[in-house]
């Protein structure tokens, strides 16, 4: 594991809800709360369907978030605005309940219309708080790529004035301002979220087949601004390069490829754009187990060569173990359970997470014969009549799903298996 505190990626709250009809609501996501530290790979493990590609979609912007926020490096790039009318419908529904039991009493008319004046300015003030609110999370969800290239922009103009005042030469001078112009001039198509880069779970309809690989690789540069053919094209064969394929590969057409080299191409358009954060949405899953193998040690080259944070979705436990420093489990758009990787695999405490657990096959037909699958089944493992779960930490950097009844249970657990 990375020896680095600093906090990268930030997930608060997040919900990514669907309409399904007039009525029903898809909660895909559901309060979805990490924090990825700079250097980290964190798995994000669960079943097929449980939230796991929406999340990564969600973070990185291809849908707009219902309510949470994404805090890319401390500063938001994604913020839904649902919560803050959430709020406000409620705030009106209590204060309208507590003026029609005030009017209903038989106190003196006036210590009644005191306090129903006293209600109406708290919720006018709660009202303008939540408005603020919503402002301020419409200015950073559209915002945020202009203010990050404003604020590059004007860090460029910073470093060129250091630069003048140092260079004397004439010549010099002039080449120092046409690099910074070309530089400034970019920097006006930078986006934030080009930092963050996705490779997609399917290598066959991520990539247009109507587009070379060269097209394809280069498009994420050509959005930046970037015109100078000759550049783009040693930039294109140098991504091909490091993820295993030659130059040649460049003029052909997606359907020429096997499903690892075109996942490999996927990796080549994410790594050109020299992010800091990739999320990796199941790389690997369509793939041969060879292959599986060269495309995860791919990943772990590029990784320390570029000094990537990964977000490693998967539904393989055993990829996940071997890649990932964290592991966060997902269970219908919840996050249930929370660890470092050594820690999950030796102490797993929630049901879903040891019945995922069981799952994994073994190439020991002694313990296949032995194996026991756990079945999962949420309406007789939890009773959450009385009380909600919530997030709790059982050990150090050990977050669990649970209610205070659950909660005791774990630390129980957790004492007896340390005996």
């Amino acid at each position: 594991m990375q020896n680095n505190n600093e906090v990268i990626l930030k997930v608060e709250h997040l919900c990514q809800y669907f309409k399904m009809g007039p009525t029903y609501e898809l909660k895909a996501v559901d309060d979805f709360n990490i924090e990825i530290k700079k250097g980290e790979v964190f798995g994000l493990v669960g079943e097929s369907g449980c939230g796991k590609t929406t999340t990564g979609r969600t973070i990185i912007k291809l849908y707009n978030a219902t309510s949470g926020n994404v805090y890319y490096k401390g500063q938001r790039i994604v913020a839904g605005i649902r919560s803050y009318k959430d709020k406000i419908k409620s705030e009106k529904k209590r204060v309208e309940e507590e003026i029609k039991k005030l009017r209903e009493t038989k106190d003196n008319d006036t210590d009644v219309k005191a306090k129903i004046d006293s209600l109406k300015k708290e919720l006018k003030d709660e009202i303008a708080k939540q408005r603020e609110n919503i402002k301020l999370a419409n200015i950073d969800q559209k915002k945020c790529d202009k203010i990050y290239a404003e604020k590059l922009i004007h860090q460029l103009k910073a470093e060129l004035e250091e630069k003048r005042k140092e260079t004397s030469n004439q010549e010099e001078l002039i080449k120092l301002e046409k690099d910074y112009a070309i530089k400034i001039k970019l920097a006006k198509n930078e986006r934030l979220v080009n930092e963050i880069q996705m490779i997609f779970q399917d290598p066959i309809a991520s990539l247009d087949p109507r587009m070379t690989v060269r097209e394809i690789i280069a498009e994420g540069l050509i959005i930046k601004g970037i015109k100078d053919k000759e550049y783009i094209d040693e930039r294109v064969c140098e991504a091909l390069e490091k993820v295993g394929l030659v130059r040649e590969h460049a003029n052909r057409y997606p359907h020429e490829f096997s499903g690892g080299q075109r996942q490999r191409i996927g990796v080549a358009r994410s790594v050109i754009m020299n992010p800091s954060v990739i999320i990796a949405d199941e790389p690997v899953s369509a793939l041969d187990v060879s292959i599986q193998a060269q495309v995860i040690n791919l990943l772990n080259e590029v990784r320390h060569e570029l000094g990537l944070t990964i977000m490693f979705i998967a539904h393989d436990l055993s990829v996940i173990k071997y890649f990932s420093d964290k592991i966060g489990v997902m269970y219908y758009g919840k996050l249930v359970e929370l660890a470092s990787s050594d820690e999950l695999f030796a102490h797993p405490l929630h049901p879903y997470t040891r019945s995922l657990l069981s799952a994994i096959p073994l190439p020991d037909p002694v313990y296949e014969k032995k194996r026991k699958r756990i079945i999962y089944n949420p309406i007789a493992e939890h009773d959450y009549t009385k009380e909600q779960p919530i997030m709790r930490e059982v050990k150090d950097g050990h977050f669990i799903m649970c209610n205070t009844a659950e909660y005791e249970k774990y630390k129980k657990q957790l004492a007896d298996e340390n005996k």
